[in-house]
């Protein structure tokens, strides 16, 4: 108790001595009229006030009047006064220094106000900031309490969103607050504040519907700013909750459309080669009297279907791989001849009736890839050329070299991808509306060079233009070999 009265008897103290040295200056040496003083001590007055507030101030006032009357109103020496005008004069010096006391402690006061409630607004304005940088709403309810507790420096604070049906706590919020009391203020829908613990408790209310609570232990800001954030803690929560809500909506939307193009695909594409395999059989078995020549033509039938399957089958078995990050890449450098050597090896019979064109500059930087998957990116992209181009129409298959990367073009005078398309044209099981029954696929063939390409860093894009031609291209990162320095 003696540590907290230690500062303001110092005051005090110090007012005393001050007014007792102007006293002494002017009554000793200077010689001034008694108005000198009295301005030169309201003065004095005015600082108090301003610095050490309306208590300190209006004691001043007091023993400036009393040293005033004492020491520069005849007669010197006593507390009387000879003049009556003096009186009048003592009276206005001491209710003016109240009074300007008065008014300054309250510029000081407001001043500070004003000066709180603009650091206040400042965290409102930050702790708002950080909301609207996450919009997962389990990230966002975890995170609430710790902002609250950093941004306003309180000791704790406590989250209860009734959707949810838990709190989220942080600092000394688990032991200050409880459930209930979280409970019973969102019901509740007024601000509580108890001085004597230091806790707040702010509904949480979107409209008229409480959707939570936010307690607060110590430094809670003022009731204003309190249902300020309130306001912006429940926009928060309901945004990020409708941000989930969307987010599942479109999981389920696509859901729906893979699942439907996974029913087509099996319709149109797995069904054929099983009637194929069906019928050969059949055929084989009811049909005993086959030449040598009819047997093999329906074994190769059985032959080519079985391997359509299995290539379908297996495709699908990769790209769930793919999106499931099963596959290890086993990247080294490769030049992109021996990349496109190997694919157009392996394509010799998808492109046996285009004439392939390739384009390779000299003194290629070798690129850091896995061959054996970024063949197959370069397969798919080949057979989709051959598929949408009308036999005789020519491949191109080019390659540069940009600043850190290898570009890789497969270019056909194909049919062309219409613009509202190209968007969809990488998704999974997408075929183009106008070819889909006119050619076989799944539709998983680009998109499987998709996931391979953007596994290995890169990205793939298309341009194309209806009835010219589609320039499929995809970059891969390069790496320069370092040289050994004995060689």
């Amino acid at each position: 108790m003696l540590q907290l009265k230690t500062p303001h008897v110092a005051r005090y103290a110090a007012s005393t001595l001050i007014v007792a040295l102007v006293v002494w200056i002017y009554f000793s040496f200077l010689h001034v009229n008694h108005t000198t003083v009295a301005l030169t001590l309201l003065l004095y007055v005015l600082f108090v006030a301003s610095r050490w507030g309306l208590s300190n101030a209006v004691y001043t006032s007091i023993l400036s009047t009393v040293v005033l009357n004492f020491f520069f109103l005849p007669p010197i020496g006593k507390f009387t006064v000879a003049d009556p005008e003096n009186w009048v004069s003592l009276g206005a010096f001491l209710v003016t220094a109240i009074t300007a006391s008065r008014l300054s402690n309250r510029v000081r006061d407001e001043a500070k106000e004003a000066k709180l409630q603009r650091l206040e607004i400042e965290r409102l304005y930050d702790f708002s900031q950080q909301l609207l940088t996450t919009d997962n709403i389990l990230d966002l309810l975890n995170s609430i309490p710790r902002l609250v507790t950093a941004t306003f420096l309180t000791e704790g604070a406590a989250l209860l969103v009734n959707s949810r049906g838990r709190v989220y706590h942080s600092g000394r919020s688990r032991e200050q607050i409880s459930e209930e009391s979280l409970r019973a203020a969102a019901s509740q829908r007024e601000i509580q504040r108890d001085e004597n613990t230091a806790i707040c408790l702010v509904p949480l209310m979107m409209g008229l519907r409480p959707i939570g609570a936010l307690g607060m232990v110590g430094n809670c800001p003022s009731r204003q700013n309190l249902e300020a954030l309130g306001s912006m803690v429940a926009i928060a929560v309901e945004r990020a909750g409708a941000v989930e809500q969307l987010g599942k909506t479109e999981a389920a939307r696509e859901s729906e459309r893979i699942r439907n193009a996974l029913l087509d695909s099996v319709t149109h594409e797995l069904r054929t080669p099983l009637t194929s395999i069906t019928g050969a059989i059949t055929s084989l078995r009811s049909q005993l009297q086959l030449d040598p020549q009819q047997k093999e033509e329906l074994l190769s039938i059985i032959d080519e279907e079985s391997g359509r399957l299995n290539r379908l089958i297996g495709e699908a078995v990769e790209m769930a791989q793919l999106d499931a990050h099963e596959v290890q890449l086993d990247r080294q450098l490769h030049s992109v001849q021996e990349l496109v050597d190997q694919a157009l090896k392996n394509a010799q019979e998808i492109v046996q009736d285009h004439p392939v064109s390739v384009r390779l500059p000299e003194n290629l930087k070798p690129a850091l890839l896995d061959l054996r998957m970024v063949e197959k990116v370069l397969h798919h992209l080949l057979e989709n050329a051959a598929k949408y181009s009308p036999p005789g129409n020519p491949i191109f298959v080019s390659a540069e070299e940009t600043k850190d990367a290898l570009v890789v073009s497969v270019a056909d005078r194909g049919v062309g991808i219409d613009m509202l398309e190209k968007s969809f044209i990488f998704d999974k099981f997408y075929r183009g509306i106008g070819q889909r029954y006119r050619v076989h696929g799944t539709g998983m063939g680009l998109a499987i060079a998709k996931a391979i390409v953007e596994a290995h860093g890169g990205d793939i894009q298309v341009t194309s233009q209806v009835g010219q031609g589609s320039v499929f291209s995809f970059d891969l990162p390069l790496q320069v070999p370092s040289v050994d320095a004995g060689g």
